[in-house]
C-alpha cells in the first residue's frame, strides 16, 4: 500500500511541475509581452505611483496562480480585468475613491467581462451629472461634501482645516447633500439650501 501511494504522489508531483512548465511557457509568451500596457494602465489609474510596480507583482501573481488552475482563453483580458479588480479591492481598502478614479477605469479599450456599452455609457453620464451638481453647490458647501463624502475626511479634521465647528461642518454637510439630491432627483432648488 504504501509503495502505491509513493507511486501517486510521485505522478501527482510529476504532473504539478509539467502543468507549471505549461504555465510558465505561458507566461512568458502571453503575459508579459502585454507589460507596456499594463504598467501604462497601472500609472494611468493608481495615485500613488510608488505602488505601481507593486501592483505589477501583485497581477503577475493572481494570473499566474489562477492559470496553475486553469490557463484562460483570453490572457489580455485576463490580465486586464485582474489589475482592474486588484485596484477596485485596493481602493476600497483605502476607503477613498476619487471620482476621476472610477472615470478612468474605464477608459482602458480592452474587452473586459463588463456590462454593455449603454450602461456604461449611463454611468459615465450619471458621474458627469454628480460632478456638476457638486460645482453648482455654495463653495463652503461644496469644499464640505468633498471633503467628507469623497476624499473621506473626518468631520473633526474639516472643521480644523476650515477653522469652522464641527456643528457647522454637519450644517454644511446636510445642507450640501440635500441641494444635490433636489439638482439630481428633486424639484430645482435655490443654491443657497431654499426650495
Amino acid at each position: 500500500m504504501v509503495e502505491i501511494t509513493d507511486d501517486r504522489d510521485g505522478a501527482r508531483r510529476l504532473d504539478a511541475v509539467m502543468n507549471a512548465a505549461r504555465v510558465d511557457s505561458w507566461f512568458v509568451a502571453e503575459v508579459l509581452p502585454l507589460e507596456a500596457m499594463l504598467m501604462q494602465y497601472l500609472h494611468h489609474n493608481w495615485r500613488n505611483k510608488a505602488d505601481v510596480e507593486d501592483l505589477l507583482q501583485d497581477v503577475y501573481v493572481r494570473v499566474y496562480e489562477a492559470a496553475l488552475k486553469d490557463i484562460p482563453h483570453q490572457p489580455k483580458s485576463f490580465v486586464f480585468t485582474t489589475a482592474r479588480n486588484l485596484l477596485i479591492n485596493r481602493a476600497r481598502k483605502e476607503q477613498v475613491v476619487s471620482i476621476e478614479a472610477v472615470a478612468d477605469l474605464e477608459a482602458l479599450s480592452v474587452a473586459l467581462d463588463q456590462p454593455g456599452a449603454d450602461r456604461t455609457v449611463i454611468a459615465r453620464d450619471e458621474l458627469r451629472r454628480l460632478q456638476s451638481a457638486i460645482e453648482k453647490l455654495p463653495p463652503r458647501c461644496r469644499e464640505v461634501v468633498v471633503l467628507r463624502r469623497i476624499e473621506g475626511i473626518p468631520r473633526r479634521e474639516i472643521a480644523s482645516r476650515m477653522g469652522i465647528g464641527e456643528d457647522t461642518v454637519a450644517e454644511y454637510l446636510a445642507n450640501g447633500m440635500n441641494i444635490l439630491a433636489d439638482i439630481l432627483y428633486g424639484e430645482p432648488a435655490d443654491l443657497r439650501g431654499k426650495p
